[in-house]
């Protein structure tokens, strides 16, 4: 018997996709936070900042573990945001093709009892292929990736753009690093299996 209730700070349904893979019971909470970056933020400053205040902002009863995740895409050294249209997911996969692109993941948990937050970063790289302008428009129109960081979705269609992936959890890529996860929720006493 766990002795708390697990929370997502998220309403990405790809977040959620992922913790149902842990077979635990969860529920989700829309977390409030401002998501602009400050000036001169690091990626990595960035992505850890915000999951943090995004498991701290949720308000509940009882004793929670809330997880809070965030993620950015960073190409040629420049965090790049979900591409929200048709144009920009083109623009984006024409810089991308034939790069290494880093994907930066915070993971946070922060315990209500407790009031205690752990915080943890998880990288990712992915190696592109050299796309021409028929497979970046053929791609986007068939997956219209326009809220996914980098403008693919790995889980799908979207393993056909990468030469390789770099990095020791897959699932870090599409938003939520269950290796990781794991680790933090068992340093609070609460057993996956």
């Amino acid at each position: 018997m766990q002795n708390y209730q697990l929370l997502l700070a998220s309403t990405s349904p790809f977040r959620q996709q992922l913790l149902n893979k842990l077979a635990v019971p969860f529920s989700t909470v829309e977390p409030n936070c401002d998501e602009t970056p400050f000036v001169n933020e690091t990626p990595i400053e960035l992505v850890q900042r915000l999951a943090k205040q995004k498991a701290e902002s949720c308000q509940t009863d009882g004793d929670c573990l809330i997880i809070g995740s965030d993620q950015v895409c960073v190409i040629d050294g420049e965090i790049v945001g979900k591409p929200l249209s048709h144009q920009n997911a083109i623009e984006q996969l024409t810089r991308q093709s034939g790069k290494a692109i880093q994907f930066y993941t915070g993971l946070a948990l922060h315990n209500t009892k407790t009031k205690q937050t752990q915080v943890c970063l998880d990288t990712f790289t992915v190696h592109f292929r050299h796309l021409s302008e028929q497979q970046i428009a053929r791609y986007v129109e068939k997956e219209q990736p326009y809220y996914c960081a980098g403008s693919f979705k790995s889980e799908g269609l979207g393993i056909a753009l990468f030469e390789r992936l770099e990095g020791k959890d897959p699932n870090t890529l599409v938003g939520l690093p269950l290796i990781d996860l794991i680790d933090l929720l068992e340093q609070q006493g609460f057993a996956v299996l």
